[in-house]
């Protein structure tokens, strides 16, 4: 049995910024679907309204670091390299969605891409590619 659900809320527990931004990720057997309820402090651009732009990057960078805990059963802690992002379209005030796709687990170094979208997946809003350290414990 898979002990992918106690990582992922082990993780989710130690990090504030999770709680503040009000975010949470739901297990479908190997999918991992990161989920961003609308709140009203999560908003930038009040004149759209749109949400903040760093709020969206957070997001995804947060997505990808949930699936990395996920996917790494031998416990490495994974640590952001560096991240580029794609802004595509303004983050309107609803519920934001994202998914991680790990393109590849070296030795020391994971690759993933992240995709967030809102009523349309096939509309995304931003894109994360990232690299991550992954370290022992820690």
């Amino acid at each position: 049995m898979s002990d992918a659900p106690e990582r992922l809320a082990r993780f989710i527990g130690r990090v504030p910024y999770i709680a503040f931004l009000g975010m949470r990720a739901e297990l479908a057997g190997d999918e991992m679907t990161a989920i961003l309820p609308y709140s009203p402090h999560l908003i930038g651009n009040t004149k759209l309204p749109a949400l903040h732009g760093g709020v969206l990057g957070a997001f995804m960078e947060l997505t990808a670091l949930l699936q990395l805990v996920v996917d790494e059963p031998a416990g490495r802690t994974p640590k952001t390299i560096d991240i580029t992002i794609e802004y595509l379209r303004p983050g309107r005030p609803v519920t934001l969605y994202a998914r991680a796709d790990v393109r590849k687990v070296g030795r020391r170094v994971a690759n993933v891409h992240v995709e967030a979208w809102q009523d349309l997946r096939a509309a995304p809003v931003a894109a994360l590619r990232g690299h991550f350290l992954l370290s022992d414990g820690g």
